[in-house]
């Protein structure tokens, strides 16, 4: 434990991070659930949105997570017509991704109510309070144990 914050500035901090992501996905998951989607569908389509024509190695690489992870999501999003994958240029093994309009639509429907809400909340809390949000966000994700 921290010797600059006690077990009850720890929990706070749980319960924040638990009650801020609940806010911030609650939506989104009532819109994945009418369309019999998850979250994974969800982080697939907002990375491949941010990095377009990327390998499926590439999203695995930013996602963190495995080909099995994704494997049946990412076809559904394909076969559903949200995604585009189509064969590299130089190497005819490589899955290239990119959204398709319809996924750019349902995309922002997802992430857009949410960069909505950052942008309130960050409105709100000030320059500094947002650098030192993404200090610990970039921290947290940092840490490997």
């Amino acid at each position: 434990m921290s010797d600059l914050i006690d077990e009850k500035d720890l929990n706070r901090a749980l319960e924040a991070m638990y009650f801020g992501f609940n806010a911030l996905i609650a939506k989104p998951d009532e819109c994945l659930k009418q369309l019999g989607m998850s979250r994974v569908h969800h982080r697939i389509l907002y990375f491949i949105g941010r990095n377009p024509e990327c390998s499926v190695g590439e999203l695995l690489e930013r996602l963190k997570a495995s080909k099995q992870y994704i494997n049946r999501p990412l076809r559904r999003l394909i076969e559903q017509g949200y995604v585009i994958a189509k064969p590299d240029e130089n190497d005819r093994r490589i899955k290239r991704l990119s959204l398709s309009a319809k996924g750019e639509k349902l995309e922002n429907k997802l992430s857009g109510g949410q960069r909505e809400h950052f942008a309130k909340v960050f409105s709100k809390a000030g320059k500094k309070s947002c650098d030192g949000w993404f200090l610990v966000m970039n921290l947290l994700s940092e840490q490997k144990d």
